[in-house]
């Protein structure tokens, strides 16, 4: 797996019984991006990683319960504790109309119609209410809610979003 064209699903957190059954945090919006036969790559910082082929997953608690082949007990479940879930980006659904996955927008310039260049999505976060896109310059961190209100465009080719802050923000 290319992983400059992958991207990261979700992290182990833990197992789940003694059949090898992994439980993990996902950063997916859906259960369906571990739907079963997608190959993935469970990696540490620093490593190639392994690829498997999910088996089976369902929704548990915050995240996802994953089977994935070759993972048969529980020793080998703990063994991915810890270790990155990551997925190619050509098996993943393109996304709809305004949406976009997060790992696209990281490094987007934002230019505010108002304040000019506020710099770079470094971060971005959920809240309940929506996204928050963190943006990063040489000298400031602006947080920038990801709502119609306040992102007026998000242009793929340009590599910009254009936000429109209040004056006082």
């Amino acid at each position: 797996m290319d992983n400059t064209a992958s991207f990261t699903i979700g992290k182990v957190t833990g197992v789940h019984g003694l059949n090898g059954i992994l439980k993990v945090a996902s950063f997916a919006e859906s259960v369906d991006t571990f739907k079963k036969g997608r190959i993935i790559v469970a990696r540490s910082d620093g490593e190639a990683g392994k690829s498997y082929l999910i088996l089976h997953s369902s929704p548990h608690k915050h995240g996802v319960l994953l089977t994935l082949e070759g993972i048969e007990s529980r020793d080998q479940a703990e063994n991915l504790v810890g270790k990155e879930i990551l997925v190619d980006r050509d098996q993943l659904p393109e996304p709809e109309k305004d949406t976009w996955y997060w790992q696209d927008l990281m490094g987007l310039d934002v230019v505010d119609h108002l304040k000019g260049y506020l710099g770079k999505i470094t971060h971005i976060f959920q809240t309940g209410a929506n996204d928050v896109l963190v943006v990063t310059d040489s000298e400031r961190e602006t947080l920038v809610p990801m709502h119609k209100y306040f992102v007026e465009s998000v242009d793929m080719n340009c590599h910009t979003v254009k936000t429109t802050l209040p004056e006082d923000y």
